[in-house]
Order: structure tokens, then C-alpha cells, then sequence
């Protein structure tokens, strides 16, 4: 699943831009947090909310596939040590 929110999160934000994705799976319930920065994290949500939404859709139905459940945060910070 990591590798999935990668694939949308470069495509939303550019290959160029750093961001670091942690995945911690607790047997059924799997957390991904996206670590980026400030301005990057706006991009990431999008107006009302409607991208964020979106992508957890996207998660949600593969985490279903997978008999698994899914939360997926964003954490925006000013940060510059971000990995890619």
C-alpha cells in the first residue's frame, strides 16, 4: 500500500519534491503517515479536502481487497530533512 500512495503522491506533487511515507501494519489495521512540508501538505489535501479524500478511497479499496483497514494521515511540518 505504501507503494501505491507513493505512486499518487509523486504524481500529485512532482518527482522532484521530498516527502517521507511511514507505514506501520498492525496485523488488520495498517497507518500511513506522510511526512512533507508546509506548502507541499496543502497540495496533498487540495481545497475542502476533496483530494485527501480521494486518495483514501483509493487506499480504502485496496485495503479491502486485502481484508485489511486503513488510516492515512498527513503531517505538514517545516521540516527540511525530508527523504524522497
Amino acid at each position: 500500500m505504501k507503494d501505491l500512495l507513493e505512486f499518487i503522491i509523486k504524481n500529485i506533487l512532482g518527482k522532484d519534491v521530498k516527502f517521507e511515507i511511514l507505514e506501520e501494519d498492525n496485523g488488520s489495521l495498517v497507518t500511513l503517515t506522510v511526512k512533507t512540508k508546509d506548502e507541499d501538505g496543502g497540495m496533498i489535501i487540495g481545497k475542502q479536502g476533496k483530494i485527501i479524500k480521494a486518495i483514501r478511497n483509493i487506499l480504502r479499496i485496496k485495503a479491502t481487497l486485502e481484508k485489511k483497514k486503513i488510516i492515512l494521515l498527513v503531517n505538514p511540518s517545516k521540516n527540511t530533512d525530508l527523504v524522497s
